[in-house]
């Protein structure tokens, strides 16, 4: 692709770097629903050595980096070509001041990821869009998304900065884009300039920008080992009852820079993807959380769904409330299921 050097707007470049890729431009296509609109999230995890299944999640397990790569492979062969990953380190920092054994600021470390997001690109390279989820409750002691000051109270600056930091990290390992996920204030503008001045202004982010502090995670805690320690997240995620809040929140990671906005979780925020494309104009996609999916899984586990049939059934509401893209842990079976590459 031809270098542009210039001095432009960030809403500019969001533009361009939504362009720059097939991949990109076949993610946020208006007038087709392909198998290219689905992104299938990895649990990548140091030190394991094999698979371990997640319960709940039918064919999705917790992969040792060998397994990853493996499993990639066969989802490429499958059609798949976006991947959200998370990867799940095996040493936590204290993410607290008084540590200051790290890399990284406030005592997390970002190692794990980066060398996740550069194995998975010297082995695919642009054969696939490569998304690294970014938060801190996978890299923490205390399991939750930010860093915390003595009084256990969230350090938005300290924080920031260790978004950013992880950002840049797994950009410079060859991350096509990034997925912030902590729902701290003012996160999209501090990795939005970190990269920039990193050099990496085409590197996109797909930002959580409207996630509810919801009952639907289960599974996934499970999978990331990211249950918080003590008390809960409903003090930085969106309450479910408040939809100015949850619309508010997409605009202002719009504003910041976001590329990519997102609901999470998708079925039960229907209402508000319409609203908030209105809003923002930007592509907004819908996050199948793993509740959702984990409960298509029991519905056909007792006979009571056809769960591919199920599975399908959800992708359709979700596009019809105008999701661009769709997060599902079903994607690799997208082409089997008749959606085309």
């Amino acid at each position: 692709m031809p270098v542009v050097t210039a001095r432009i707007s960030s809403a500019t470049w969001s533009h361009l770097r939504l362009r720059q890729s097939a991949h990109l431009r076949d993610l946020v296509s208006e007038t087709t629903f392909t198998a290219s609109q689905l992104i299938q999230p990895i649990f990548v995890v140091e030190g394991l050595t094999d698979a371990e299944p997640v319960p709940g999640l039918g064919d999705n397990s917790r992969l040792g980096p060998a397994a990853a790569l493996e499993t990639i492979a066969r989802d490429v062969d499958a059609g798949v070509r976006h991947f959200l990953i998370f990867a799940v380190p095996s040493r936590r920092g204290a993410g607290g001041p008084a540590d200051q054994k790290t890399k990284g600021p406030g005592g997390v470390d970002f190692a794990h990821a980066a060398r996740t997001a550069a194995a998975i690109k010297q082995r695919f390279g642009d054969s696939i869009c490569l998304w690294l989820d970014v938060c801190l409750c996978g890299v923490t002691d205390h399991g939750h998304c930010a860093i915390l000051d003595e009084d256990e109270r969230i350090d938005l600056d300290r924080t920031l900065d260790a978004l950013a930091a992880c950002a840049v990290a797994v950009a410079e390992a060859g991350a096509d884009g990034v997925s912030p996920s902590d729902m701290m204030d003012g996160r999209t503008a501090r990795i939005r300039s970190a990269l920039d001045e990193a050099g990496h202004g085409r590197v996109l982010i797909m930002s959580y920008s409207t996630k509810f502090a919801s009952s639907f995670y289960g599974p996934f805690r499970e999978a990331a080992s990211s249950s918080p320690r003590f008390g809960d997240r409903r003090h930085y995620q969106i309450d479910v009852r408040s939809r100015r809040d949850a619309i508010a929140s997409s605009v202002r990671c719009a504003n910041e820079g976001a590329d990519l906005l997102m609901v999470k979780p998708g079925l039960t925020s229907l209402d508000l993807i319409a609203p908030i494309v209105a809003s923002t104009g930007k592509p907004v996609g819908a996050y199948q959380v793993s509740g959702e999916f984990a409960s298509l899984v029991a519905l056909a586990a007792q006979g009571l769904a056809d769960f591919d049939a199920a599975l399908v059934e959800t992708w359709h509401v979700l596009r019809r409330a105008g999701a661009a893209y769709i997060i599902t842990y079903g994607a690799r079976r997208a082409r089997a299921l008749g959606f085309g590459a």
